[in-house]
């Protein structure tokens, strides 16, 4: 396994494989790197010859200093988790590396970025379009890897491919959860045994909803998901909406679409955790 922390060393390496005729896998990181993570390499590594994965805590997605200075950093552990995985190359870069001067580009992903994690996290998404297409361009992969955890980022990513026409697949992963149902996350690192305990009345609210989807309404589930999560001391909803699968709108029937998602964010004491639950596709 190859580190490399310049772009201009990564495109080196990269133009040399695709001379080679090798086809090339990204799997875009944070890094504080799971099970999760390991997963996306895994079919990195099974669909092409080469599997890339940057590890980089992008600055222009968070919007709250005090998240991008919380946000768990491992990369020792990192590595050694992605050298057991099977990576082929990781991208570990510097902030400089990266932004050697700001970057102004302004994406618009109309209603796609007005809802749920664009309405509450402003110019989030703009940052997630910002790195991401960076990378893309950079490694020029045929296909990139990411979870469906972070669901409406999928959309927008997908909706960038387009707007870019990039001549890259965007595989998109079911979400990877812990035997108690929690969904796999790198913020689950800041969690207390109690929370993360406690945390998992989220999954556990979400699965039960999907039992009862054909008993109650659009409005009662929410309202139910709502109510039974917020009854627990340590937890509190910031949003939970039930959605189309494709435009990220609410939907008002279970009729509405044949793809329906309920996305919800929850605060466990000061850790926001998000998840999701696929009703109908």
């Amino acid at each position: 396994m190859k580190i490399v922390n310049k772009v201009v060393d990564l495109q080196k390496e990269i133009s040399l494989l695709k001379e080679q005729g090798l086809r090339v896998g990204l799997v875009p990181t944070m890094g504080a790197l799971h099970e999760g993570h390991l997963h996306l390499v895994t079919l990195c590594k099974e669909q092409n010859d080469v599997c890339v994965v940057s590890v980089f805590v992008n600055p222009t997605q968070f919007n709250n200093k005090e998240d991008l200075e919380k946000y768990p950093r491992t990369p020792e552990q990192d590595c050694e988790k992605l050298k057991s995985a099977g990576c082929d190359i990781v991208f570990m870069p510097s902030v400089e590396e990266i932004y050697p001067e700001p970057d102004t580009r302004v994406f618009n992903f109309g209603a796609l970025e007005q809802v749920m994690e664009g309405k509450m996290r402003p110019g989030h998404f703009n940052g997630v379009a910002q790195i991401v297409s960076k990378l893309f361009y950079m490694v020029n992969p045929d296909k990139a890897y990411f979870g469906e955890k972070d669901f409406q980022q999928v959309a927008i990513i997908k909706n960038m491919v387009k707007q870019l026409n990039l001549p890259l697949t965007i595989v998109q992963v079911p979400i990877v959860r812990e035997k108690s149902g929690l969904a796999l996350s790198s913020r689950n690192m800041r969690l207390s045994k109690e929370q993360k305990i406690e945390a998992v009345n989220i999954s556990k609210t979400l699965f039960e909803s999907k039992e009862n989807m054909n008993k109650m309404s659009i409005q009662k589930t929410i309202d139910s998901v709502i109510e039974k999560i917020n009854s627990i001391p340590s937890l509190e909803v910031e949003y939970f909406q039930i959605v189309d699968g494709d435009t990220l709108q609410n939907v008002s029937a279970w009729n509405d679409s044949n793809y329906i998602v309920g996305c919800i964010t929850v605060y466990c004491g000061d850790v926001r955790l998000i998840d999701n639950i696929i009703y109908k596709h």
